[in-house]
C-alpha cells in the first residue's frame, strides 16, 4: 500500500468554531502534558493520560489534581489518568506525546502495536522539546518518529510548542502555540482540538523551523539564568547585557534552524521563536532559566563529573532542564555543520567542566568586543 493511500486514510475533521467531542489519549504527566489534557478535557474531550507513577495515577483519579508536578490545580472530570500506555492510545482519535526528550522513544515504542495506529486511524502531535540520541546522531523528535511509525505517518505528524509554561495555561491565562505539520489540514485538526478562549494556536507548515526554536531556547535560557545570578555579583552586568544575550541567543537559533533545513524565516520571529525564547529566559517558571541560576548560585555542578554524567544522573536534580541534553547534540551538530553558536557552546562547556560561568561570560563578550 503506497503512503499516498494510506495517508488518505487518516481521519478527517471539519473545521469550525466548535468540533465535536473526541477521545483523546496524552503520554506524559508532567506539568505540560497535563496542562494540555486539561485543556483538551475542558474543550469538551474525554482525555486519558499516561503516567508511570501508580501514585500520581490515584491522585489524578481520585483527587483531580497532579500534585507532583501540577500541584493546586483542580483538573476535570472527564480527564482519567492510567499506568498502561495502550490505554491512552487504543480508541483514539488523537494522541499527544509529552514525554520528555530522554525518554520519548521508548515510550511510544510501547504504543505502536495499538490497532489505531498500525491503521493510520489517530492523528498524532508531539509536544516533546529537544532532540533524540539515535545511531545516526542526534535528530530532531519529529524525523526520528517518523522513522519508528508506519509509513503513512510520515509527512503527517503535527508538533506542537509556543510560549507555554505548564503553570500559566493550566490556570487559563491567554497563551499562543503553534501547531506545525508538513499536512496543513492536520495542523488545522490540533489547532481544533486545543482552541478555546485562553488558548490560541496558529497553523504552521516549518516543521524543522518550530522544532529548532522549541530545542534551542532551552540552551539560550541556561545561559541566560548563568548571566541573571553573576548580574547580583558584579556591577558590569544589567538588563541591557542580558537583552544583548537574549538577541544573539535568538541569533544563533535562526543560523541553527536554517542549517538543518527550516522553510519559514519568519519562524524565529513568531511566537515559536522570539516569543519563546523571550518567557523561557524571563519567567520564573523557567526549569532552565533556574538551572543557569543554580550553577552559579547553588554549585548545581558539583555533583557530577561532566555534561554526560550530569544527563546520566539529572534526575538527582528534582526537575528536568531540557537544555542540558540539548546543549550536548546542539554542540555536535554545531561541529558537524561549522555553524559559529558561542553561545550554546559555552554552556556545553560550562556543563563539561571546560571553563566556569564567569570565564565563559568574560570570553563570549571579550569575543563580541573584538569583532
Amino acid at each position: 500500500m503506497t503512503d499516498e493511500v494510506r495517508r488518505s486514510r487518516l481521519p478527517s475533521i471539519r473545521v469550525g468554531r466548535k468540533s465535536r467531542a473526541r477521545p483523546v489519549g496524552v503520554l506524559g504527566a508532567g506539568a505540560w502534558g497535563t496542562a494540555v489534557a486539561k485543556a483538551l478535557a475542558e474543550n469538551g474531550h474525554d482525555v486519558t493520560i499516561w503516567a508511570r507513577e501508580p501514585a500520581l495515577v490515584e491522585a489524578i483519579n481520585g483527587r483531580h489534581e497532579n500534585e507532583t508536578y501540577l500541584p493546586g490545580v483542580r483538573l476535570p472530570g472527564n480527564l482519567h489518568a492510567s499506568t498502561e500506555p495502550l490505554d491512552a492510545a487504543n480508541g483514539m482519535e488523537a494522541i499527544f506525546l509529552g514525554v520528555p526528550s530522554p525518554f520519548l522513544l521508548p515510550a511510544v515504542k510501547r504504543i505502536l502495536m495499538s490497532p489505531d495506529i498500525m491503521d493510520g486511524q489517530s492523528l498524532i502531535a508531539v509536544l516533546t522539546k529537544g532532540f533524540i540520541d539515535t545511531e545516526r546522531g542526534p535528530r530532531l523528535i519529529v524525523e526520528t518518529l517518523e522513522d519508528y511509525l508506519p509509513g503513512f505517518y510520515r509527512g503527517n505528524l503535527v508538533y506542537v510548542s509556543g510560549p507555554s509554561h505548564a503553570e500559566e495555561v493550566s490556570r487559563g491565562i491567554i497563551t499562543g502555540l503553534a501547531a506545525a505539520s508538513a499536512n496543513g489540514r492536520n495542523a488545522i485538526r490540533v489547532r481544533e482540538l486545543l482552541r478555546s478562549r485562553s488558548l490560541l494556536v496558529f497553523p504552521s507548515l516549518d516543521v524543522v523551523g518550530v522544532q529548532v526554536c522549541g530545542a534551542v531556547k532551552n540552551v539560550i535560557a541556561i545561559a541566560f539564568g548563568i548571566l541573571d545570578a553573576l548580574k547580583a555579583e558584579s556591577n558590569h552586568f544589567g538588563d541591557n547585557t542580558e537583552s544583548m544575550l537574549l538577541a544573539a541567543g535568538l541569533n544563533e537559533i535562526q543560523a541553527f534552524g536554517l542549517a538543518l533545513g527550516a522553510t519559514h524565516p519568519e519562524t524565529f520571529t513568531s511566537i515559536a521563536g522570539v516569543g519563546d525564547l523571550d518567557v523561557t529566559c524571563r519567567s520564573i517558571h523557567g526549569r532552565n532559566r533556574r538551572f543557569g541560576r543554580e550553577i552559579v548560585e547553588k554549585h548545581a555542578l558539583s555533583p557530577f563529573r561532566n555534561a554526560a554524567d550530569l544527563v546520566g544522573r539529572i534526575g538527582e536534580l528534582g526537575y528536568l532542564p531540557e537544555g542540558a541534553p540539548a546543549s550536548r547534540f546542539v554542540r555536535r551538530i554545531a561541529d558537524e555543520k561549522r555553524i559559529d553558536m558561542p553561545i550554546c557552546r559555552g554552556v556545553h562547556r560550562i556543563l563539561d567542566k571546560e571553563l566556569t560561568p564567569k570565564e565563559f561570560i568574560e570570553e563570549y563578550l571579550g569575543g563580541l568586543a573584538g569583532k
